[in-house]
């Protein structure tokens, strides 16, 4: 079968013959174009990561974030279209809110995946609508402990204890293979989380970038937070000196 639409693109409802939903994939193909988001779950928490592409100088910095707070103890990282990120961030607050209002608790991190699953599927279903272009890895702590999500735009959700959206996705998977996360403690996967932004960047083609970092952990009294800038310039130090002693291994290498 061809890899084409061929006029099965035209509409989120139809399927080509072989079974594939067009639509799905050019959303996928939108997130696979942005700037890698990473979610690492550790023993005492849980920690997000996002390189945030800046593609002018004239950007003001830490503004656009793209980690947000669905809930108290619920944060957010995409990567993806920012509107479509800024409309799934809503909905997933306003779901915490409902299930707060109706329970009296604070809503658990796998009936929030499932919601948000359900309402981004919803949007494949009708030619009405398009598919939201972004990947949500969702980061939380509840009575089961740390907890992490990420939501496709096919509306698929699954449970992991690493995961990574974007352009340098593949890079970034590898190189959570490599860790122990059972092991790690917050702040070590803080630390590992800004080493693996740094090493999937790609410089050849997006010169600038930042780093944001955020965790739920004990040192943030369960709640979601950005770490405290202290903590994220010791990150980044930590990961542009990993970077610097790959660089001589290699040269090494090459004599």
């Amino acid at each position: 079968m061809t890899s084409i639409g061929t006029g099965y693109d035209l509409s989120v409802s139809t399927y080509s013959p072989d079974g594939r939903v067009f639509q799905v994939e050019y959303a996928q193909k939108a997130v696979d174009n942005s700037g890698t988001a990473i979610g690492l779950r550790v023993k005492d928490g849980v920690v997000l990561a996002v390189e945030k592409i800046k593609h002018s100088r004239l950007l003001v910095p830490n503004s656009n974030k793209r980690i947000m707070t669905a809930d108290k103890n619920i944060g957010i990282a995409t990567a993806g279209w920012m509107s479509d990120t800024r409309h799934l961030v809503k909905r997933a607050r306003d779901e915490a809110h409902s299930y707060n209002s109706v329970y009296k608790s604070p809503i658990p991190a796998k009936i929030i995946a499932e919601r948000m699953g359900m309402y981004v599927q919803a949007y494949t279903l009708y030619s009405a609508v398009r598919p939201f272009g972004v990947s949500a890895i969702m980061a939380s702590i509840d009575k089961d402990g740390p907890q992490l999500y990420m939501i496709e735009p096919s509306g698929q959700y699954v449970g992991y204890r690493g995961c990574a959206a974007g352009k340098g996705k593949q890079v970034a998977k590898t190189e959570i293979e490599k860790l122990n996360l059972e092991e790690l403690t917050v702040r070590e996967a803080v630390k590992e989380a800004a080493r693996i932004i740094y090493t999937a960047h790609d410089d050849t083609k997006d010169k600038l970038f930042e780093l944001e970092l955020s965790w739920i952990c004990d040192e943030s009294n369960g709640l979601h937070a950005h770490v405290p800038q202290s903590v994220l310039d010791e990150a980044i130090e930590y990961a542009e000196r990993a970077l610097d002693d790959d660089d001589d291994e290699m040269e090494e290498d090459d004599e």
